[in-house]
């Protein structure tokens, strides 16, 4: 099964759109979580979570015209994280910690062919004038979300208590990362999936979270999470390469 799962086909998709919520959270609550070859991303004693949600159309094999390919609702959990190959070179990116989409397809298909864990949830998304709304309903209850999101007028400010000291430094943490990893226990390897997009000019955009249950489960409810950052993009062609595994040593 875990060869099946090591992203072995070239994915094309359209982000239609995608907003991105960074929580900061001390770096050792997070440490525990990082499997190994892994370090955290950090800002200052700060390391990160992000909550993707992610409105996808035409998900499809490379070799497909987009005509054939899927759409579908995500909202993903990731760690900011950082990865040196045996080359030398210092990579960012993500660490899935769990997935919800909308379609059974979805996560059947996301389950077999990759490691994103993928749960089946009720997704609404309204998106009427300036006014942006995504409520997610799980199974298990573990990651309801209920998030707001003003769309209007261009919004230069970061939330309170966010670490940043301005959009600038925010923006270095504003997902998605070139890399999704992926710890493979089987062969002590990390698998490394990267990202390809075009037109990438996410705009923050002020938000208010009713709900985020993820955040209130081990480990994160021992600490409090700081929104950091909240990043929206819309129209971004997208594709994913053939993932590559490295064993470690």
């Amino acid at each position: 099964m875990y060869l099946l799962q090591r992203h072995g086909l070239p994915i094309k998709a359209n982000l239609h759109t995608s907003l991105v919520l960074t929580y900061a959270l001390p770096a050792m609550v997070l440490a525990p979580l990082l499997p190994p070859g892994l370090t955290l991303d950090t800002f200052g004693d700060f390391a990160f979570v992000a909550i993707a949600l992610v409105e996808t159309h035409d998900l499809r094999p490379a070799i497909l015209p987009a005509g054939c390919g899927m759409n579908f609702f995500l909202s993903g959990y990731r760690i900011f994280t950082r990865y040196r190959t045996q080359a030398g070179r210092s990579l960012r990116g993500l660490l899935v910690l769990r997935s919800d989409t909308n379609r059974w397809l979805m996560q059947f298909f996301g389950n077999l062919l990759t490691h994103y864990r993928y749960e089946l949830s009720t997704c609404d998304v309204l998106k009427a004038d300036c006014h942006y709304k995504i409520r997610v309903k799980t199974p298990d209850g573990k990651a309801d979300l209920r998030v707001d999101a003003d769309l209007g007028a261009q919004h230069s400010m970061l939330p309170p208590h966010s670490p940043f000291a301005n959009v600038t430094e925010a923006r270095k943490f504003a997902g998605p990362l070139p890399f999704t990893f992926y710890y493979e226990k089987q062969t002590h390897s990390i698998i490394r999936i990267e990202g390809v997009r075009k037109s990438w000019n996410p705009r923050p955009v002020s938000v208010t979270v009713h709900e985020a249950a993820y955040l209130y489960q081990p480990p994160f409810r021992c600490a409090s999470a700081v929104l950091a950052n909240a990043f929206f993009l819309e129209n971004v062609p997208y594709a994913w390469r053939p993932g590559i595994r490295e064993k470690l040593s």
